[in-house]
């Protein structure tokens, strides 16, 4: 039964390392400590023990910025009447 308890724990520890550094406040912020982890990992230059937590960490980065993209297109959608338009350079 130990086992069993010990797999659970490890199984959420994902999402607990995330929780512990609080992510960045802005989408921006997010996207250059994003950048700037995945060159580390590209790199080589984290230790072993750090590669899981930077992959972690990275998820949790690449989630919020997801997250907060689609906010944005539904505040798009909302101000276009329901329909996303295409966006035209200027």
């Amino acid at each position: 039964m130990p086992k069993a308890s010990a797999h659970t724990k490890s199984a959420s520890s994902p999402s607990n390392v995330s929780e512990d550094i609080a992510l960045p406040t802005s989408y921006e912020d997010a996207m250059q400590e994003l950048e700037t982890l995945v060159r580390r990992l590209e790199s080589g230059e984290m230790p072993l023990d750090q590669l899981l937590s930077g992959y972690q960490r990275g998820a949790a980065l690449l989630q919020f910025c997801r997250d907060k993209l689609q906010a944005v297109e539904e505040q798009i959608k909302v101000l276009d009447e329901g329909a996303l338009k295409a966006w035209k350079a200027q």
